[in-house]
């Protein structure tokens, strides 16, 4: 099953865009899943399994940094297919 993520990482500290971009980059090296980024948040799409391992693996190395939010939405579709469609 195809699904899409959308992600918005808040670490709390002075200097966050390179623990966000950090974040984005590891995301990006996975071959296997789709990677769209905006000034809101990060969206990711591919296969259920897939996707949510790699969302669970990354999420948990930046737990490593004291106060890191995160929150996701997690749909049952590819979304990404339905913007290119629509567009």
């Amino acid at each position: 099953m195809k699904i899409s993520i959308e992600i918005s990482y808040y670490p709390l500290k002075e200097e966050f865009i390179p623990t966000i971009l950090d974040f984005v980059n590891r995301l990006q090296a996975y071959k296997n899943i789709q990677v769209q980024v905006n000034g809101m948040s990060t969206q990711v799409f591919g296969e259920y399994n897939d996707l949510m391992s790699i969302i669970t693996q990354e999420i948990k190395k930046s737990m490593s940094i004291p106060y890191s939010v995160f929150i996701l939405k997690i749909v049952n579709s590819d979304l990404q297919l339905h913007q290119t469609s629509n567009s």
